[in-house]
């Protein structure tokens, strides 16, 4: 996804074909490390663009600090101008076959 903008777990796992798992797109993400610059977990907020996963960086306030350097307002754990900066996987990549994005062992 593009710096300065922001996804949802739900368009990610409606994106990857299974819209009931946003949780295991937060679960799988933790599971890469959050910090990791490959996954940019950053950018993923909640539905409403509150910053739910702020927990599993190193610092609380790392990734409001990640958003906030790549220009993108944070008040309250929340996401400024949210539905402006939402960045729709589906739409993104309309080349790119989901299926062929995951690497499967």
């Amino acid at each position: 996804m593009p710096a300065g903008r922001v996804t949802s777990y739900g368009a990610i796992a409606d994106y990857l074909g299974s819209g009931l798992s946003a949780r295991m797109v937060g679960w799988a993400m933790n599971s890469c490390g959050a910090e990791t610059l490959a996954v940019p977990a950053h950018r993923v907020v909640n539905r409403n663009g509150l910053l739910t996963g702020k927990h599993h960086f190193s610092t609380p306030t790392l990734m409001e600090e990640l958003l906030q350097a790549e220009g993108i307002a944070v008040a309250n754990d929340k996401v400024i101008e949210f539905k402006k900066l939402f960045w729709d996987p589906a739409k993104g990549n309309k080349k790119m076959n989901p299926a062929k994005k995951i690497k499967r062992r």
